[in-house]
């Protein structure tokens, strides 16, 4: 039998590429049906006074394992938030529950005027959302891919055409938007879920290691979208403290089994 010819390790590969595939397939079905759910609802947006995220007693729990406790934390309008940790801290978890993927056990959220999860359907079009994985369909062009997200966004095509054309440019993908996601390097395919991420001018981003897989070139372009200069509310989880810290209003730093810290 073939099976009985792989080494356990290409099984546990085998088995890593499927847990993977699948969190990916359940991610984007979460955040198309969440977008689907939002298209006719969204009411008109008004600017409110107060922080643009507070966040009070937050727990989140996986079974009988709490993943995140008693965070608590405000972030202003503009205001870039950096968040620091060791694996399994959980700084992935904290971006699900404000990005409306996870619902907290405990605590108080609210984000950009909304309570969580309560108001969660008037929040899910205002927000661009960069994981670990891209969030493409492997099958479909870039360009294909950015097309369908516009869709999801009512945004009226003539206008999609000319946002993801700058946006391609922007990152310097304009001349591979056209091959197949799975023909592209991870470096590229992380150009274009920022691109996706930024599509719909979202007041707010919530960007998981950004840098992840980008060349000093790559990074740079990834700037002028996902920024400070951008001029939007951030939060960014970074394994690379050197090179956000400095542009970050406020540090939340996350431990295991430890109190969370904001400077």
């Amino acid at each position: 039998m073939r099976f009985a010819s792989l080494g356990s390790s290409a099984v546990e590969q085998t088995a890593g590429d499927a847990a993977l595939d699948i969190e990916l397939r359940v991610l984007q079905k979460a955040w198309i049906n969440l977008t689907l759910q939002n298209q006719g609802q969204m009411p008109p947006f008004t600017e409110k006074a107060g922080p643009a995220i507070s966040v009070a007693g937050l727990r989140r729990d996986y079974g009988d394992r709490p993943a995140l406790d008693g965070v608590g934390f405000e972030l202003a309008p503009g205001a870039s938030l950096v968040v620091l940790g060791p694996n399994c801290a959980g700084k992935t978890t904290l971006l699900r529950v404000l990005a409306t993927l996870l619902r907290p056990s405990g605590g108080e959220v609210t984000v950009l005027g909304c309570a969580l999860p309560r108001e969660a359907w008037k929040l899910r079009g205002r927000i661009g959302y960069l994981g670990h994985e891209p969030l493409l369909y492997r099958d479909l062009s870039g360009r294909e891919n950015l097309r369908f997200q516009a869709r999801l966004h009512g945004i009226e095509r003539a206008a999609a055409e000319a946002r993801i054309e700058e946006l391609l440019r922007g990152v310097g993908m304009e001349r591979r938007a056209d091959e197949r996601v799975a023909e592209l390097s991870a470096g590229m395919r992380q150009r274009l879920s920022i691109c996706r991420c930024v599509l719909h001018e979202p007041q707010l981003l919530l960007l998981d290691e950004p840098d992840s897989n980008l060349d000093a070139e790559g990074r740079e372009l990834a700037r002028g979208l996902i920024g400070t200069g951008a001029g939007r509310t951030r939060v960014v989880v970074t394994h690379d403290p050197e090179r956000h810290t400095p542009e970050a209003d406020q540090v939340l730093q996350l431990g295991i089994g430890e109190r969370a810290v904001v400077s």
